[in-house]
């Protein structure tokens, strides 16, 4: 499968289109994580934001795709899957760029031990030593791919092809909050605790979902976002709240 196809391929079976219900359409880029397919989807949603289409009342992304949920009495999905398609039209998305106001976040990370109970585990599935994994890991500038699951919770790739190691076949009873997990060349940055099948590999004091600020979502799509390494002395005192909000993360926009 062409994850990432010309548009003016006719032939192409990406981007496509489907109904959702009675209120929404899906717009998809590739059925497989890619590179392209998430660029594709962040800037078709963000092209979507200067429209101003009326009926369409909010558009979220996945890994690869757009959900567009509009008012069925206003639009039809006839009428809205024109629009869309001739949108899809105007533009190779998959080359696109990447949606603006975008920011590099640095947010200091402690590694293995019981900040990160799994990351032995998930070295040796990747085939490198612990010192390796954590050099790798925390030298990556990753790209906030979609924000899912929980509130505020983002899914960050990709790693290198070594990562691509599997989800555990059973479930970590519970996972911390703010607690990095590593799988299929992603990390995830909890905001909740939870059960999961991902391996815990370190520990952060970011809180990504603040229910109690005005943007209650920290990281945005598209967002990239760095974990450097930090002592046991510094993150004790990250978690002491010295180091300013943000469990100690600092950020800049990207240019």
């Amino acid at each position: 499968m062409n994850a990432n196809p010309s548009k003016s391929d006719p032939g192409r079976e990406f981007p496509r289109l489907a109904n959702i219900g009675l209120s929404g359409i899906l717009v998809t880029f590739s059925d497989v994580l890619s590179e392209p397919a998430n660029r594709a989807a962040l800037a078709f949603r963000a092209r979507l934001g200067t429209e101003s289409w009326a009926g369409v009342e909010e558009t979220t992304t996945s890994l690869t795709s757009v959900y567009v949920r509009f008012d069925p009495s206003h639009l039809s999905h006839a009428t809205l899957g024109k629009a869309l398609t001739a949108l899809i039209e105007s533009e190779d998305w998959f080359a696109s760029s990447l949606p603006q106001k975008r920011r590099l976040w640095r947010i200091p990370t402690a590694y293995g031990g019981s900040f990160g109970p799994q990351l032995v585990e998930a070295a040796a599935l990747a085939q490198m030593s612990t010192s390796q994994a954590i050099s790798q890991i925390s030298s990556s500038r990753l790209r906030v791919l979609t924000i899912g699951f929980a509130p505020g919770q983002p899914y960050l790739g990709t790693l290198p092809d070594a990562w691509d190691i599997p989800r555990q076949s059973g479930l970590s009873a519970q996972i911390p909050a703010c607690a990095l997990a590593v799988a299929i060349r992603q990390l995830v940055l909890f905001t909740a605790q939870t059960p999961t099948g991902w391996r815990h590999i370190a520990q952060t004091g970011f809180r990504g979902f603040r229910p109690e600020s005005e943007t209650p979502f920290a990281l945005r799509p598209g967002d990239e976002v760095m974990f450097p390494q930090v002592s046991e002395e510094v993150f004790a005192s990250i978690l002491a709240g010295e180091r300013g909000e943000n469990g100690g993360a600092d950020w800049e926009d990207i240019k």
